[in-house]
């Protein structure tokens, strides 16, 4: 009886034993979940730093845009004062074209009268050979009748003399006047045409400064497009980081919660484990003392409470054995003992890698119906939204083994759990959907070696961990 007595206060120390050790196991996951509640947060300092830097480079690029704009603005509206000068100058050239055309006409008068002109000389000039170029003017002077007669025949001989030298004198102005007006109206014209010329090489560059300033433009637009795109990543990246962070200090919180819990079941176990020792210590000492009274009569009713206690224990195995094993029928695929388990029953669609030019960073498990979604372990939700890539979204952080994981359940048709809900591996979070970009139900499923970020560099293949 009194080696039963010490076998008993060995195995209550051994059980009292084990719970005071296990606060400095939940210390140490506590230590851990406080690094990595660290971790994330220099993270988010990183990721706040580079949207402040992506920021600038998102201003500095619209300032190149709006100078853009400006000079090509300035450009256009040199473009609409050459067009305007080009048009004068075609305006210019129109009419002196058609001055052209008038000089034409007066060109072909001035030739008819110098075709008469040249007539009346070659007459002239045939009388001239007929008399042999002698004209003798007295003969003239002298065969007057009279005195009048006379006076009218020098002023016939003065005249025709005249007449004469204004032929030849009115014959070279008209030449030397169609000349001239000849070669302004041709010089003016190449003047003309040149200055035309001159303004549609300067139109042409400066529709060659547009194109150049619109392809700069274009550029400025698509690289402001990226870092704005890139800032939306990172904003998100941010978002689901504080909400990591959060979560960490919601497990933290239920750790301290489960350390207090345990510190009291560990006293309550202690004082009751020393309440139920003395008991059984008096109960010890009193059977001695009866025992040494009437040992036949003890060892007969010893003998019937065991008779008594075998009968009862084969009863109770008996009933337990007897009792029908309860089952639980449910589209999710049961709960593996890994890590992870897998997070929904379908089939692998696709795999992680290459797809479509980019990187696939999870897994698709397609199937029809409704599908339930369960959490891959045991978490806390750090996100749940709708998101336009992800459709209904899920975020759930892990600590396993000092270790923080994230998993992400993309494109549900419903979210079950809320951010900062605890939940554990196998629990319904929602159902498969095709929500977002998604082409067909199915649920996208990703694992990462830490918290999620935007360019998913953290992220490792699920089906490395979980069951296929």
């Amino acid at each position: 009886m009194k080696k039963n007595i010490i076998a008993m206060n060995a195995s209550i120390m051994i059980g009292l034993g084990s719970i005071l050790a296990a606060p400095s196991v939940y210390a140490e996951s506590i230590s851990d979940l406080e690094k990595q509640k660290e971790s994330i947060q220099e993270k988010r300092s990183g990721v706040e730093s580079n949207i402040s830097d992506t920021e600038k480079k998102i201003d500095s690029l619209q300032d190149k845009q709006m100078t853009a704009e400006d000079q090509i603005a300035a450009i256009e509206a040199k473009i609409a004062e050459s067009a305007k000068k080009i048009d004068a100058k075609n305006a210019e050239i129109t009419q002196t074209k058609k001055e052209i055309e008038a000089l034409k006409e007066e060109i072909k008068i001035l030739k008819e009268r110098i075709a008469k002109r040249n007539e009346v000389l070659k007459e002239r000039a045939l009388s001239f050979q007929e008399t042999g170029g002698d004209v003798n003017y007295l003969e003239v002077l002298f065969g007057s009748s009279s005195f009048g007669d006379l006076v009218d025949r020098v002023g016939a001989v003065a005249t025709i003399a005249e007449a004469d030298r204004d032929i030849l004198k009115q014959h070279e102005l008209d030449k030397k006047d169609l000349e001239e007006k000849q070669k302004a109206v041709e010089t003016k014209l190449a003047s003309l045409e040149v200055a035309k010329a001159e303004l549609l090489e300067i139109q042409k560059q400066q529709k060659q400064q547009k194109q150049e300033k619109d392809a700069l433009v274009k550029k400025l637009k698509q690289q402001t497009e990226k870092h704005e795109h890139e800032k939306m990543g990172l904003e998100e990246e941010k978002a689901n980081l504080a909400a990591q962070e959060k979560a960490i200090k919601s497990a933290i919180s239920l750790e301290h919660q489960r350390l207090a819990e345990l510190e009291a079941a560990r006293k309550k176990a202690a004082a009751e484990a020393k309440k139920r020792a003395e008991q059984e210590a008096a109960q010890a000492a009193a059977q001695a003392a009866s025992q040494a009274a009437s040992q036949a009569a003890s060892q007969a009713s010893e003998s019937k409470k065991q008779s008594t206690s075998s009968g009862y224990s084969a009863k109770s195995n008996s009933s337990s054995s007897s009792s029908p094993a309860s089952s639980n029928v449910s589209q999710a695929p049961a709960v593996s003992s890994g890590t992870f388990t897998r997070p929904s029953a379908g089939y692998v669609s696709s795999t992680m890698g290459e797809r479509w030019n980019k990187q696939h960073a999870g897994i698709d498990i397609a199937a029809s119906g409704t599908v339930p979604i369960v959490a891959a372990a045991d978490g806390v939700v750090s996100r749940s939204y709708f998101s336009s890539s992800y459709g209904n979204v899920i975020f759930v952080t892990h600590s396993i083994g000092g270790q923080q994981w994230t998993t992400v359940y993309a494109h549900l048709s419903s979210r079950q759990a809320s951010e900062g809900a605890v939940v554990a591996k196998g629990q319904q979070i929602g159902i498969m959907g095709n929500t977002g970009h998604s082409y067909g139900q199915h649920l996208h499923f990703e694992l990462h070696k830490g918290p999620w970020n935007y360019s998913k560099s953290n992220a490792v293949n699920p089906l490395n961990y979980i069951p296929n």
